[in-house]
C-alpha cells in the first residue's frame, strides 16, 4: 500500500461538514450572553447605588443623631455598633443583589419606571409635609408675634414653642410622619399647588403691607420656605421630562443609540457623581451645611419669624437624593436605548 496523504483544511468539503452539523452559533449564543451580562450588570450598578445611598443616610442618622461611632470605626479599635453599621452596607447591597438576581429577565425601561417612582413618591413626601409644616408654623408664629399663644395654649405651652427644638420635634417632626403616610395614597406630585401657593403667600404680603399697613417676618419667612421647596423638589422631576435648559449643539442630531451612550456616561459622570459630592459634603461632619441646621433646628435672627430655617437644609438633601435616584433611573433607560429595547417613554417637555 502507498503512503496515505494526510487530510488538509482544503480537501474538506466545507458544505458537507455544515450540511452534517448545521451553521456555527458560537457568535449568537456570545451575543445574547453578553446582552444579559449588560442587562444584568446595568441593574446591578443601579440598584446597588440606590441601596448604598439609603444605607449611608440611615448611617449619617445613626452617627449625629443616636452617637453612634460610625462605620469607619471598624479600623480604629472598632466596637461592636461599628460592626453593625458596616452590616448595614452589606445588608443593603445583598438585598439588591438578590433582587436583581431574582429578576434577572426583567428589562430596563419597567426598571428605571420604577426608580422613578421611588424619586416621585419621596417628593410627594416632602411636598405634603412642607405644606403642612409652613401652614402650621405660620399660625404658630402669628400667635406668637400678636402675643395671643398663651392664651391659646396656655403658659407652658407657649414657653415651649418659643422654642425651635420643641416646636421642631412635637410640631414639625408629627407632620413629616403624616406628609409621609398621606403620599402613600395620594399619588399627585401638587407641584402646581405649591407654586399657586407661593403666590398667593406672596399677594397676602402685598395686601396686609399697603391696605392693611400689617407685616411680619414670618410672612417673607412662609413664601421663602414654601418657594425654595418648589424649586429643589421639582428638579428631579424635571429632569425627567427633559423640562431643564438643554445647550443642544450636536445632541439632537445623535442617533438613538449614539444619545444613549451620551445620556448613560453623562448619568454616571455628572449627575450620580454630582449629588453624591452633594450629599457627601453635606453630611460629612456634625456641622456640614446640611448636618449642622437640622441637628440644631436653626432659626433666622430675623424676631419674631418661623422656626423652619433647618428645613432648608434638608430640602438641600432631599434635592441631591432624589436627583441621585432620577440619574439612576435615567442611567438604566439610556441602556436601554443602546440596547433598542421597546416602548421607549414619550417626554412631555414643558415648551418642547
Amino acid at each position: 500500500m502507498g503512503r496515505q496523504r494526510p487530510l488538509s483544511m482544503s480537501s474538506v468539503d466545507l458544505n458537507s461538514v455544515n450540511h452534517r452539523y448545521g451553521p456555527p452559533t458560537v457568535t449568537a449564543s456570545s451575543k445574547l450572553e453578553r446582552t444579559d451580562l449588560v442587562l444584568i450588570s446595568s441593574r446591578l450598578f443601579a440598584w446597588g447605588v440606590i441601596a448604598a445611598v439609603f444605607a449611608f443616610l440611615l448611617n449619617n442618622y445613626l452617627d449625629y443623631w443616636r452617637g453612634w461611632p460610625g462605620a469607619g470605626d471598624i479600623f480604629r479599635g472598632s466596637s461592636a455598633l461599628a460592626w453593625l453599621q458596616t452590616a448595614l452596607y452589606v445588608i443593603a447591597l445583598m438585598i439588591a443583589f438578590a433582587y436583581v438576581i431574582k429578576t434577572k429577565t426583567k428589562t430596563l425601561r419597567p426598571e428605571s419606571n420604577r426608580i422613578y417612582s421611588i424619586t416621585a413618591y419621596i417628593v410627594r413626601a416632602a411636598f405634603w409635609a412642607v405644606l403642612m409644616i409652613g401652614l402650621a408654623d405660620a399660625i404658630v408664629s402669628f400667635l406668637r408675634v400678636e402675643d395671643l399663644l398663651s392664651s391659646v395654649f396656655g403658659d407652658q405651652i407657649a414657653t415651649d414653642l418659643s422654642r425651635s427644638s420643641f416646636r421642631g420635634m412635637y410640631v414639625h417632626i408629627p407632620l413629616l410622619v403624616l406628609g409621609i403616610i398621606i403620599a402613600v395614597f395620594r399619588r399627585g406630585l401638587g407641584f402646581h399647588w405649591l407654586a399657586l401657593l407661593v403666590v398667593v403667600a406672596e399677594l397676602l404680603i402685598v395686601f396686609t403691607r399697603f391696605i392693611f399697613s400689617y407685616e411680619q417676618a414670618f410672612m417673607a419667612d412662609l413664601v421663602r420656605f414654601w418657594y425654595a421647596a418648589l424649586f429643589l423638589f421639582a428638579s428631579a422631576y424635571t429632569l425627567i421630562e427633559d423640562g431643564h435648559v438643554r445647550v443642544d449643539v450636536l445632541y439632537s442630531s445623535f442617533a438613538e443609540r449614539t444619545k444613549g451612550y451620551v445620556n448613560a456616561i453623562g448619568s454616571v459622570l455628572l449627575g450620580i457623581s454630582v449629588s453624591s459630592v452633594i450629599i457627601a459634603i453635606g453630611t460629612e461632619s456634625r456641622s456640614a451645611i446640611i448636618n449642622g441646621p437640622l441637628l440644631l433646628f436653626e432659626t433666622t435672627q430675623t424676631g419674631f419669624g418661623m422656626y423652619v430655617k433647618y428645613w432648608m437644609a434638608g430640602f438641600l438633601g432631599v434635592f441631591a437624593v432624589t436627583m441621585l435616584i432620577q440619574f439612576v433611573g435615567f442611567f438604566l433607560e439610556a441602556i436601554a436605548d443602546i440596547r433598542g429595547e421597546p416602548n421607549k417613554r414619550t417626554v412631555t417637555a414643558m415648551g418642547a
